[in-house]
């Protein structure tokens, strides 16, 4: 009540963002005349100019007023597009190093332009991060126009590129690129031999695009470089064949007290932590079945974690929905975009599993060579920002993890969007029935309709409703990846129903009535033409006829209320709701979304609880009669902040275990620099020998031992086994523990500086450095 009461006088901490940010767009607007009045030429030396006033001693902040207005400008000139000025605000906060939450379709991309801009000016360079390859390369040559213009560079970092060309990217004054190349550069330049041979430069600025989906959606999975180590894959088939005879038990809590709890059958699953287990009577048909005394004895410890994962495997892990079996491979679905992950595997076991219960090949296990998590990487910037359409649920993450402030920039239009009420049903076969009843009749009516389903299975099972009732449709799931961003541009043509699992081309806008240059792409495609190869004049006509036929279409789109979204389940995350909503209503358009439940959905049945499904008893309930209430709302609201607590507990322990491990990292990283820098380590060489040494005599000579007891020879021989160098000769009698290391490290260090001479100094130093390096 409070908070409501000091937004209404103050304004929210957003408003007061914005109104501080409001004098300096004021500065920008009035240099926009004279801009305007300046040659090609003369705007793109303004460039240089800026350059100069930051290596005279002048901040970014000082000429950020001047940068913005010469970037604008260009923006007009190359692309025809000009920064409105909710949309220079945004380019502020991002500079400022803070995350800009911009609706759907207020022009991230073009914002990102302005602290980009500017921030290249210092030439330290700048990384742009996008979620997927098409989204950076696409971005690389649109905004690359305005950039080249202002006689600035532009890289861009896809999968396939050879280090060269890598190299060449990141040396760029801007460096597009996905999350994941980034990453794994980094961990591949710390495994290289030579500074050479390194493609990464200082890690200056980075603004990441969809920085929910890239600082928290993919926080859990830390990226890994693995090399194959020795195990046999047969323990995995021998395993395999035991689990499909277990049967799936429950808990019994004692209603007196709930710690005492009772395991039926041979497993249970634990929904709510995503988690499964043997039983006592589980374990004893395992151990039967493999011809086992006891699975928990130390010598089975392998294969009980093999046993474990292969659980996880059967009863936890779904085809279609957690992964596709294609070519003979596994390959993961990211769980929030819907997208495949080529080349990357479950750890620990689980991937050689889910591959075993498919009875495809089973690659070997891999070691981990390099690891490192996003939360960690992104760290490592002098300065990060990112840009979203929903960030605000998630401000507290953002700011706990990364020290980052969440500020909503207002639209450019007033939103127009008509949030319905949900509707819930009391089972799954109902909701779906009745939803594509409705998709049915706004396909009649002529009103476009998006279809969001949180897997690949459940957006074949809606496919397959809509066959039967004639709808016709397109499928957005994982399947059909690449023909993802040509699909969302068509989905607000007129009647047009696209089914779409998370992905839902996040970065492609979805135009009402469809977008002319897509539409002019497909047409010379049909006809076996490169666009780039087509005749200008001929591309023209093309593109203005389907110009004039998406502007018809437009109009009567809106006139019918514009794109509807339909949801047909509740992502755990309220931010994933809010990004399927966000796909209707761009830039003041009108539009609307419900969502379509059923009180058999998964976030409702785990993490709903009984107090739901009291509330839809109390409601009453009948078949094919849906509920619409806010109580129920807001229940569905409490379930899901619930998990969003769970799942960043559950990211927050993973960086707690890996900041452990980031010491350890940033130290031999770090000496790693040094050697690869060139800087001797001749004095570390020597330090090494010394310790080594008292390490030895430690063992061999203990402090409080009697003389008697040393183990002379047994020392001399450790010696000889590390360093090649016989110490037999050296008078050690009588001398205590710390006079024997002294006299035996003395004369191995003359030993070190007689080989020195004899090699010489710089060989030596690059067999070392080799040698560390390992």
């Amino acid at each position: 009540m409070i908070e409501t009461l000091i937004a209404k006088v103050f304004g929210t901490k957003h408003d007061r963002e914005v109104k501080r940010l409001l004098p300096r767009v004021e500065e920008i607007n009035e240099l926009e005349s004279s801009m305007g009045n300046l040659s090609d030429e003369q705007l793109r030396a303004k460039t240089d100019e800026l350059k100069k006033r930051l290596a005279d001693g002048e901040t970014l902040d000082d000429i950020l007023v001047e940068a913005f207005a010469v970037c604008r400008e260009a923006g007009k000139r190359v692309l025809g597009m000009r920064h409105y000025d909710v949309q220079l605000i945004g380019g502020m906060v991002l500079h400022e190093g803070k995350i800009a939450e911009m609706k759907t379709g207020e022009g991230k991309t073009l914002v990102a332009t302005l602290p980009v801009y500017l921030n290249a000016l210092s030439g330290k360079g700048v990384h742009v991060v996008t979620v997927n390859d098409y989204l950076a390369r696409r971005d690389s040559e649109w905004m690359g126009k305005l950039y080249g213009f202002l006689g600035l560079s532009v890289g861009v970092i896809v999968h396939d590129l050879s280090d060269q060309e890598r190299r060449e990217a990141y040396n760029s004054d801007i460096t597009y690129g996905t999350n994941n190349e980034f990453g794994f550069d980094y961990l591949r330049d710390n495994m290289k031999f030579d500074v050479g041979d390194c493609v990464q430069r200082n890690h200056n600025y980075a603004i990441v695009d969809e920085v929910d989906s890239i600082l928290i959606d993919e926080a859990r999975t830390p990226l890994i470089i693995s090399g194959p180590s020795e195990q046999s894959t047969d323990k995995y088939y021998k395993v395999n064949r035991v689990i499909p005879g277990l049967e799936r038990g429950e808990i019994i809590e004692n209603p007196d007290d709930t710690r005492d709890r009772t395991y039926t059958k041979d497993y249970i699953i634990e929904e709510k932590h995503r988690t499964a287990f043997l039983t006592e009577e589980g374990e004893a048909k395992v151990e039967k079945a493999l011809g086992i005394d006891n699975i928990n004895e130390l010598q089975n410890y392998e294969l009980k974690h093999c046993v474990e994962q292969a659980l996880k495997a059967h009863v936890l892990y779904n085809r279609d929905q957690h992964y596709v079996v294609k070519d003979g491979q596994v390959i993961i679905v990211d769980e929030f975009t819907g997208r495949l992950m080529p080349g990357r595997r479950w750890s620990d076991g689980l991937h050689q599993a889910v591959e075993a219960k498919e009875r495809v090949k089973i690659e070997r296990e891999n070691q981990t060579l390099a690891t490192i998590t996003f939360q960690n990487y992104f760290r490592m910037y002098d300065k990060l920002s990112g840009m979203t359409g929903t960030a605000d649920t998630e401000a507290g993450e953002f700011s706990k993890i990364y020290d980052l402030e969440v500020v909503i920039i207002p639209t450019n239009r007033p939103m127009q969007r008509k949030e319905h009420q949900d509707v819930v049903y009391r089972t799954e076969d109902e909701k779906w029935r009745n939803a594509a009843k409705e998709i049915k009749e706004y396909q009649e009516r002529g009103q476009p309709v998006l279809v969001g389903t949180i897997s690949i299975e459940k957006s074949e099972k809606i496919s397959k409703l809509l066959k039967k009732m004639g709808v016709k449709h397109q499928v957005l799931n994982a399947k059909q990846h690449e023909k993802e961003a040509r699909v969302v541009a068509q989905a607000g043509r007129k009647g047009a129903v696209t089914v779409s699992t998370n992905m839902a081309g996040r970065g492609t806008d979805i135009l009402l009535g469809g977008n002319p240059e897509d539409l002019a792409e497909e047409h010379f495609h049909k006809m076996s033409q490169n666009v780039a190869d087509v005749p200008e004049q001929e591309y023209k006509a093309a593109l203005a006829k389907f110009k004039e036929e998406t502007d018809r279409e437009h109009d009567e789109v809106i006139s019918l209320g514009g794109l509807h979204v339909l949801g047909t389940e509740r992502h755990e995350s309220r931010r994933i709701d809010n990004q399927l909503r966000g796909r209707a209503g761009r830039q003041g358009d009108p539009g609307s979304s419900r969502f379509y439940l059923s009180l058999q959905d998964d976030l409702l049945r785990i993490f709903g609880g009984e107090r739901v499904q009291n509330l839809m008893l109390k409601l009453g309930m009948e078949e094919d009669m849906p509920i619409e209430s806010g109580l129920i709302t807001k229940r569905i609201e409490a379930a899901q902040k619930a998990v969003e607590a769970q799942n960043f507990a559950a990211r927050k322990h993973l960086l707690e275990y890996d900041d452990v491990m980031n010491k350890q990292r940033e130290a031999v990283y770090g000496l790693r620099k040094k050697l690869l820098d060139g800087e001797t380590q001749k004095d570390f060489v020597v330090d090494r020998i010394g310790a080594v040494v008292g390490s030895f005599v430690e063992a061999r000579c203990p402090e409080k031992a009697h003389p008697d007891a040393y183990e002379i020879a047994e020392l001399l021989q450790d010696i000889h086994n590390v360093f090649g160098v016989s110490v037999e000769h050296l008078q050690l009698d009588g001398l205590d523990p710390q006079g024997i290391a002294d006299e035996i490290t003395e004369y191995l260090a003359k030993e070190y500086e007689a080989k020195e001479r004899l090699v010489g100094s710089e060989r030596l130093r690059y067999y070392e450095r080799m040698v560390m390096l390992q």
